[in-house]
Parts: C-alpha cells; structure tokens; sequence
C-alpha cells in the first residue's frame, strides 16, 4: 500500500514549518467578561508558561471585552484546538474567581492560518485598531489589554 505525505509537497510553498494562527474567540452571549486586569494578568501567565514549558509562542494579542485576539506559533505538531480549549479552561476559572459562575465561552473558535506571503504585521495592524473602533480608546496604544509577549519573526 502506498503511504502519502500528512500534507501536499505544494502546500510548503505556501504554509511555513511553525505556522503562524491567527484566533478568534468569544464570551457565551457576547457577554462583557475579558477586560480585567485579572483576566489579561491570567492570559499573560498562561501564554509565558506555554512558552517556557511547550515553546509555544503568543505573539500579540488583544482582549476585547467580549472576545479576544491572539497569534500563536507551535511546533509541527501544535494542536492548537487543544491548547485553546485550554486556555479557555484556565481564563474561565480566573473569570469564576471573581464572582461570575455560569457558562463563559461560546463553543469553538475562529483560526486563520497565516500564509507565508501573508503580513502578520498588517492584520496585527487591524486588530489592534479593535478597541478604537469599539469606541472604548481614541488611540489603540491606550487600550491596556493589547500587547505582544513573544516575538514571532515571519521574514
């Protein structure tokens, strides 16, 4: 029987080793849980053990107050539908600490794959301009839960 690669030989022109995910989640309802200092305080720790222990690298990121942005590098083999359930698991026990006990996160995420030729600093660009656009910031470097832990180099 013939054996064939995990992935097209093709598709490594496009899709680097170590891939770069942009990832999208949200609060169940839209609810207004994330912008905290104890949440981003959680969602830093978290990403810096991630890090160190996994080398699973958060780049930037934004906490909105209803979902959060983040660009995450892993190895080959990152299972990134596990490591945000994860996260979710540990932000939600953050978020239960400080009073709130019911159902925090919508099922699933959002993820976009970065492609090699795609910018990471142009859709960094965007999604920082988030809280300006929701009206929370009139300059998106005062927004206090953005900021990028890890650099993740595309060139």
């Amino acid at each position: 029987m013939r054996e064939y690669p995990k992935l097209p030989p093709r598709l490594r022109w496009i899709f680097p080793q170590h891939p770069v995910f942009f990832v999208t989640f949200c609060t169940y309802q839209r609810r207004k849980l994330l912008a905290a200092d104890s949440v981003n305080a959680a969602f830093v720790a978290f990403a810096r053990h991630a890090y160190s222990q996994h080398n699973i690298a958060v780049g930037r990121y934004v906490i909105m107050p209803d979902h959060l942005h983040v660009f995450v590098c892993g190895s080959d083999d990152f299972e990134l539908g596990r490591w945000i359930g994860v996260l979710k698991q540990n932000l939600a026990k953050q978020i239960e600490h400080s009073g709130r006990t019911s159902v925090v996160w919508q099922r699933g995420f959002f993820d976009h794959l970065l492609r090699s030729d795609e910018s990471y600093a142009q859709k960094w660009n965007y999604v920082r301009e988030n809280p300006v656009r929701a009206g929370l910031v009139k300059n998106a470097d005062d927004w206090p839960y953005a900021r990028e832990i890890v650099t993740i180099d595309r060139a």
